[in-house]
Parts: structure tokens; C-alpha cells; sequence
């Protein structure tokens, strides 16, 4: 149990460190991004009220993040947002995180 407690304590600090740079706005929300085993999951996230604007999530594998990635860009066309800061959390820049920000850019959302 201690061994999972570590890795949970590793996590929430990269996720801290990462979320004091990056603060989303009404004009630029954070786009955050969360996976689990099973699911990946995108929001846009306006910080200043403290609301989710969009969200979306599905199974995981690249291929679906990639349209999930599709899917946030157009709900975030539809709400009127062109431009986004994009937040990966606790989680490296790669795979399916990846595959979501370039499936967003793919849909046209500007970070």
C-alpha cells in the first residue's frame, strides 16, 4: 500500500507543478486532459468561474484519442472558443496525449 501511496504523492506533484503555470480564461480555457486504464477524457475548463465549458471522453487507445481530440474542437467551435491552453496533468507529452492535442489541432482549436 505504501508503494502506491508514493506513486499517487509523485503524480499530484507533477499535476501541481504543471497546473501553476497554466491557468485557463473565458477567452483561452484549459483544455485538460485525464486517462485512466480504460477511458481518456478532454474538458475545456474556464478557471476564472471554475467551470467546465466542454467535455468528452471515450475508450482508450490512439486512434480514439485522436477523436477525442476531433470531438473537443468542435464542441469548442460550437461554444465560440478558437484558442485553448492545453494542460497534460501529471502525464508525458506523448501517445495518447499527444494524440488528443493533435487530434484538437486537427479540429481546428489554436494552443
Amino acid at each position: 500500500m505504501k508503494r502506491v501511496n508514493a506513486i499517487n504523492n509523485q503524480r499530484e506533484r507533477r499535476k501541481n507543478r504543471t497546473r501553476t503555470i497554466i491557468r485557463g480564461t473565458t477567452e483561452r480555457p484549459r483544455l485538460s486532459v485525464f486517462r485512466s486504464n480504460t477511458r481518456i477524457s478532454a474538458q475545456l475548463i474556464d478557471d476564472t468561474v471554475g467551470k467546465t465549458l466542454v467535455s468528452v471522453h471515450d475508450k482508450k487507445n490512439v486512434g480514439t484519442a485522436e477523436s477525442v481530440g476531433v470531438k473537443i474542437a468542435e464542441g469548442a467551435k460550437k461554444a465560440g472558443i478558437m484558442k485553448a491552453v492545453f494542460d497534460r496533468g501529471a502525464y508525458k507529452y506523448h501517445g495518447n496525449v499527444k494524440a488528443v492535442a493533435e487530434g484538437a489541432r486537427k479540429g481546428g482549436l489554436d494552443f
